[in-house]
């Protein structure tokens, strides 16, 4: 990525989707010719100079200190993880950030919760989100990832290149898009990962909405929420689902997918995982009927 470029659409995106209003500044008569708040407003905001906010947007400023970061993401009303945008755009963007160039492993401790957890489906996910393991339910209600060259274990390429996503991911448009903005949040943080690079360009190339997202500048850490899948065999499927970075993993999400107790979700899951397990399929009703 061009730290430049980055900083500067970063920044001006944000700028863009204020109002005076929102801002609490009071109208002076001057119109506008785009949406937003101007640059001098935005310094005004934060305490700093018109001059020196427009060489930050610029990416001429150098580095700035915490105390500026905090008052730009003050001014721009800023989430959580735009905030961390911020920092990695303007701070952390050190050479000392490169991806390290060894695979991620994950430790046997997590793949044991993985095992543990075999009635709801879990996963972990990595850097770029590639998908480090999944338990069987998680594959049988997404994809095989096993069964896919390693390369291709990624949560983005499969809600935005497969086919069959598009009619399994319920809301598709909203979880495609809430996945672009995971990536570009690892973008910022990892702004010379090589892979991540390869990626996003696969994903340009291939995917009709990929750029429009991208080119939002929207950046997003998935903690908590709901998911809707419709499966090809059991029907609807409602989680919630909550994700987890493992002690000592900073770079791994455990993210795992729950449901009511006796919901249909979970008789769906039941049979789901018996037809799933391994060996002769178990005998029920409704597995004879079918």
């Amino acid at each position: 990525m061009d730290r430049r470029s980055e900083i500067s659409d970063f920044l001006r995106s944000r700028r863009a989707r204020m109002t005076p209003d929102r801002a609490g500044l009071a109208a002076d008569g001057r119109a506008r010719r785009v949406p937003g708040l101007r640059r001098d407003e935005v310094a005004r905001l934060a305490g700093v100079s018109t001059e020196y906010y427009t060489r930050l947007e610029q990416g001429r400023a150098g580095t700035p200190s915490p105390e500026v970061v905090e008052a730009l993401a003050r001014a721009l009303q800023l989430d959580l993880a735009e905030r961390e945008h911020l920092t990695d755009l303007l701070v952390r963007h050190a050479p000392a950030r490169r991806t390290p160039a060894s695979p991620q492993r994950v430790r046997p401790g997590l793949h044991l919760v993985l095992k543990t957890l075999e009635h709801v489906p879990a996963f972990i996910l990595g850097r770029r989100t590639d998908v480090l393991a999944a338990n069987r339910l998680a594959r049988a209600v997404l994809t095989d990832f096993d069964a896919l060259p390693v390369p291709q274990r990624n949560l983005a390429r499969y809600y935005l290149l497969d086919p069959d996503a598009r009619d399994r991911v319920g809301d598709w448009p909203q979880i495609a898009a809430e996945t672009v903005a995971v990536l570009r949040l690892e973008a910022g943080r990892y702004p010379h990962d090589r892979r991540l690079a390869d990626l996003v360009g696969e994903l340009t190339l291939r995917s009709p909405e990929f750029s429009t997202w991208w080119n939002d500048h929207r950046v997003l850490r998935r903690t908590h929420g709901t998911k809707h899948y419709h499966h090809p065999v059991v029907g609807d499927l409602h989680f919630a689902y909550e994700s987890f970075q493992p002690p000592g993993d900073s770079d791994q999400t455990l993210c795992v997918y729950t449901t009511e107790p006796g919901s249909p979700t979970a008789e769906a899951l039941r049979l789901l995982s018996s037809w799933d397990a391994p060996g002769p399929p178990a005998h029920t009703p409704s597995a004879d009927a079918r």
